[in-house]
């Protein structure tokens, strides 16, 4: 029995859980890949750490390029998170003729190019099943299981902690501060919650499933991204009553022209659909080809094990690379596609809420606005208001539009004397 090596980088909560696991399952993995995964070297920041977990002291190294310079590593996983310090890991790896695992999403979002580059250079494959959406093997299954399809669309629940934010928002009526705080104090957002709010995070998984599908590494530039940080149990309320629910979605589609959109924004998708269903910190997506038609994978999105899972797997493939060696190195690019369309020009249907003085010939002007710029009203929500000249909510549900024409006409209507606050805008989505 053939016996590989691993030098793990990084041993925070999804490296201890590998950690863990590889030991526990060892005889498991022998058996089905007919080889032995030992760990060999551990670079850690903390040699006194405690992780929770009982591990060799000498197997650790606070220094990375030993895992470079140990000749009986085969296999490099890097979970330590950076950027930088990730991306000369990697890059040394490959150069070394060391394949990689990796579990960093925002390395892949902001460097897949490159990686790639010197991995076709140097044909050595890299695998990054645990970057996006932890347990569920969307990765594998877009590069392999649906290779035959063209890729429609792909629309996932993609970040858990936001997910858990607005599943409370909606179940219990609280506010996003409130509901934050309770993520918090439940161990499912960050002390800094930034990437997982405001939309980063979903959007690196987003740039990685985008390059996948697509076949080139789509720049962070070129797609949009706006988080839940501003929206508000009235926006959640409204939305009930109108037939939907609350998501931070990331879309990602291609046209017949072969322009592509990627956007990661909250969206309102109908209550009837079946992502308006995945609460709390799951992850959900939904996948369309043209062979197979439909997809949905559902499941845990992060956490130690089901990441260490998807880590695993990919320690996993790579032992089969290293004795069949193979031709695809992780990422296929082709070129069917290849431009992005900016957010001005893409079309959706539009939620508008408003906060305007309660008064006759408001609604017209707000109106004729829109007719002057070829935008449609489908819907008008306003509760009643006991005194007239008060200022109440005012929200619209707007026909499809480019964003072009949506944010023209609420600058315009946020001129008016009679709207007292900024508009808000969130886009809608019925997945036809």
């Amino acid at each position: 029995m053939q016996t590989f090596g691993i030098g793990l980088a990084g041993l925070g909560n999804v490296g201890a859980g590998v950690y863990k696991h590889l030991t526990l399952n060892r005889s498991l993995l022998q058996g089905r890949l007919d080889c032995d995964l030992t760990v060999r070297k551990v670079a850690v920041r903390d040699l006194n750490k405690d992780r929770g977990i009982e591990i060799p002291r000498e197997l650790l190294t606070t220094n990375p390029q030993e895992l470079l310079d140990d000749p009986s590593i085969q296999i490099i996983v890097e979970l330590m998170g950076q950027k930088e310090q990730s991306l000369a890991l990697v890059l040394g790896a490959i150069e070394r003729k060391k394949i990689v695992v990796t579990g960093n999403k925002a390395l892949l979002a902001e460097h897949g190019k490159e990686i790639f580059e010197a991995a076709f250079q140097h044909k050595v494959p890299v695998f990054f099943e645990a970057a996006v959406c932890g347990g569920i093997p969307i990765i594998k299954s877009i590069r392999e299981a649906f290779v035959g399809n063209h890729i429609r669309s792909i629309h996932g629940i993609i970040n858990g902690t936001s997910n858990y934010i607005l599943t409370r928002m909606t179940e219990a009526g609280m506010g996003f501060t409130a509901a934050l705080a309770e993520a918090q104090a439940a161990g499912y957002a960050e002390a800094d919650p930034a990437l997982d709010v405001n939309g980063g995070d979903a959007a690196h998984k987003a740039v990685i499933l985008a390059s996948l599908a697509y076949g080139f590494w789509v720049p962070m530039d070129s797609i949009f991204v706006e988080g839940i940080e501003d929206l508000t149990a009235g926006d959640i309320g409204f939305a009930d009553k109108l037939g939907y629910r609350i998501k931070l979605i990331a879309h990602i589609k291609a046209d017949a022209r072969g322009a592509i959109e990627v956007r990661v924004h909250p969206t309102l998708i109908p209550k009837t659909h079946v992502l308006a269903s995945v609460n709390g910190v799951f992850n959900a997506v939904a996948v369309k080809g043209d062979v197979v038609g439909d997809t949905l994978f559902y499941g845990r999105g992060a956490g130690q094990d089901p990441t260490s899972s998807a880590v695993i797997a990919d320690i996993a493939e790579a032992a089969d690379a290293l004795i069949s060696p193979r031709r695809n190195l992780g990422f296929m690019p082709h070129g069917l596609y290849g431009t992005c369309q900016p957010i001005s020009d893409i079309v959706s249907e539009f939620y508008v809420r408003l906060s305007v003085e309660d008064r006759p010939g408001v609604i017209a002007q707000i109106a004729g606005i829109l007719g002057d710029l070829q935008v449609g009203i489908s819907s008008i929500l306003q509760p009643e208001s006991e005194d007239e000249g008060s200022t109440v909510p005012l929200v619209l549900m707007i026909h499809r539009a480019t964003n072009a024409q949506i944010q023209a006409a609420l600058e315009k209507i946020g001129a008016l004397d009679c709207v007292r606050r900024t508009p808000r805008m969130i886009r809608v989505e019925h997945f036809e």
